[in-house]
Parts: C-alpha cells; sequence; structure tokens
C-alpha cells in the first residue's frame, strides 16, 4: 500500500497515521522525494483503505500487490515525464534522442560529434568519461577531465549530457557537469551506488543487468525512488544469453513489459542490445514501435577507429539516416 501524504501534514497527523497503521498490522516507510511525501506500507493483512484515506492528512492511498511499489504502474496510471529544459522531455509525445560515442576520447572528436548532433537538432549527448571494460587494459575513459572538456563543448550549442557513473564517491565531482546520470549494466545492483543517486535532484537512467530480470530492473529503480528521487528512466540493452552470433540478446518484448508494469519512461539501447553495427538501426526503429520513449546509440566520426566498441557504432552518415527516419516513423506513429 502506498499512502500519499498532504504537503502541509502536521506531525501529529502523522503519527496518528503511522499509530494506525501499526495496529492494522502494517510497517511504514517515509519516503520524501522532490514531489511529494509518501508511506509505503507493508503488511499481510486486508484493510479497507477508505478507513486510511478518511484520515487528516492523507491526499491518497493506493493498493499495490508489486513489490516494487513506487515504481509500479499500479498506483501511478499517468506516464512519468521527465524535463530537462530546453523544450527536452523525456516520456514525452516525442522520442528523445541521446546519441554519442562509447568514450569520450579527446577534443577534437567530441567537438565533430557535438556538431554533428546540432546539425541534426539531437539534444543529448551520450559519452562515457569512466567506463567498465572487461579487460583492465583496454581504454577506460578520460575521467573527470573529460567530462569538462565534454561539458565545455555542448553547453553552448544547448546539448545536454548522460555519462555513466560507476561508484558514489564520483557524484560530487561530476554533478556541475551532467544531465542524466546513467548506470551501466555492471552496476544495476550497486545498491550503495543506488541509494546515493536517489539523494540527488537529477534524472538517472538504469540499464537492465547483463543478466538480469525485468523485476530486478524494476527494484534498482526502487532503491534510487525511496531514496527520494522520482526523476528514473529504465533502459532496455540485451541481455546475455546463450546465443553467441552478436554481443548481447536485445529484448525488445521488455519494452512493452516495462510500460505496462511502471510509469516510468523507457529508452532502448540498441548498440549494446545486439553489437553489430549493421542491425543498430533497424533495431531502434523496432523498440520505438514496440512503445520505447526514445534511444540512445552509439556514434563517432570514424568508427574503425574508436577506442571502444567500434564494432557497434554508426558513423555519421549512418546516424544521420537512423535519425531522419525517427522522424518520419514519429509523424506515422502520433
Amino acid at each position: 500500500m502506498i499512502i500519499q501524504l498532504a504537503n502541509r501534514i502536521e506531525e501529529k497527523d502523522k503519527s496518528i497515521i503511522n499509530d494506525f497503521l501499526k495496529k492494522a498490522g502494517f510497517v511504514s516507510t517515509e519516503v520524501v522525494t522532490q514531489f511529494q511525501t509518501y508511506l509505503v506500507c507493508i503488511g499481510k493483512n486486508n484493510i479497507d483503505i477508505r478507513s486510511v484515506g478518511n484520515l487528516t492528512g492523507v491526499k491518497d492511498v493506493h493498493v499495490v500487490s508489486d513489490s516494487y511499489k513506487l515504481v509500479s504502474k499500479k498506483w501511478k496510471t499517468d506516464y512519468t515525464k521527465i524535463e530537462l529544459g530546453n523544450e527536452i522531455v523525456i516520456g514525452g509525445k516525442q522520442p528523445v534522442i541521446m546519441a554519442g560515442p562509447c568514450s569520450v576520447e579527446s577534443e577534437q572528436q567530441i567537438e565533430k560529434i557535438a556538431m554533428h548532433l546540432y546539425k541534426n537538432n539531437v539534444k543529448i549527448m551520450r559519452g562515457g568519461v569512466f567506463k567498465p571494460r572487461s579487460s583492465p587494459y583496454a581504454f577506460r575513459g578520460l575521467g573527470i577531465d573529460g567530462l569538462k572538456m565534454m561539458y565545455g563543448i555542448c553547453k553552448p550549442l544547448g546539448i545536454k549530457i548522460i555519462t555513466e557513473v560507476m561508484q558514489e564517491s564520483q557524484l560530487e565531482a561530476m554533478m556541475p557537469y551532467v544531465d542524466v546520470f546513467q548506470v551501466g549494466a555492471r552496476n544495476s545492483q550497486n545498491f550503495n551506488l543506488l541509494d546515493a543517486l536517489g539523494q540527488i535532484d537529477k534524472p538517472v537512467l538504469i540499464k537492465r543487468g547483463i543478466s538480469g530480470t525485468i523485476e530486478e530492473l524494476l527494484h534498482s529503480a526502487e532503491y534510487v525512488f525511496c531514496k527520494g528521487n522520482e526523476k528514473l528512466i529504465l533502459c532496455e540493452r540485451g541481455i546475455r544469453t546463450f546465443e553467441t552470433a552478436y554481443r548481447n540478446t536485445f529484448d525488445i518484448n521488455a519494452i512493452q513489459v516495462l510500460k505496462d508494469k511502471s510509469h516510468l519512461p523507457v529508452i532502448a539501447d540498441p548498440s549494446h542490445g545486439v553489437g553489430v553495427r549493421s542491425y543498430v538501426s533497424k533495431l531502434a526503429l523496432s523498440s520505438l514501435v514496440s512503445g520505447a520513449d526514445g534511444v540512445i546509440f552509439e556514434v563517432h566520426e570514424k568508427p574503425e577507429e574508436a577506442l571502444s566498441d567500434g564494432q557497434q557504432t554508426l558513423n555519421f552518415a549512418e546516424s544521420t539516416e537512423l535519425i531522419d527516419k525517427i522522424h518520419v516513423l514519429n509523424s506515422v506513429l502520433i
């Protein structure tokens, strides 16, 4: 059960509500977010929610059977929209495009990619500065200096930045330069990091774990929400299966399932989802038809020279073609 409390509830009324819940056999946890105060109530007893709704200080009450309660669509039927400014809305009518390199490599590289995005009216750049790599000898990013460089190039163009944070200790230094924090697949169950991201007031995109279930992804989002951050985005990026013909198995089923189970926006990552450049555009378009609120893909001027993930990265011509097709597709879907 989720209880939404009135904005200016008095402490004595909150105490009465908690006492009522305790006597009814419920354990309640208070969650204070940017927008609302909730009581998340766990208990095995049945209760007439009208008896709760009539208590002073209760704004609304919802029965939610899912274990991931706050991100569940069972209490919030309207989909969440996340506004980044400059008329950029994640979860709105227009699909959001996030594109950029796997890794930030140099100032010249970022300048060229930023201009490519600007010319194509793409307003969010992805780019890794802290890179979790399977091999410790692979390029692992330029760190905070790379992020500052990226910010200096993107800000004058009105381009927002999404980048991966790998540990709690990086957050403070990254905060001034990041518009959306990304939790990578390898960190989707790093609960200390998720707790920390719940205490900031910036959007967080959580990628599905390498072998994670849909329910595990929703629980990861719940960790962030219950610590106070409602600005959440889910990302389907493929899962590891027995198939070896491509990098991951892109679970296109997950997009509609997530939209059915949660009120949070869903972004598709076809680059990591398949790992084969020639398939990325087709999967990007397929994911939008399947209900995704946007796509995030990798682009580089010369993918064959990229320091990471070149095999799944689009060049500028391929990226432009995909962006044009997304606009045509959206005019049909609307």
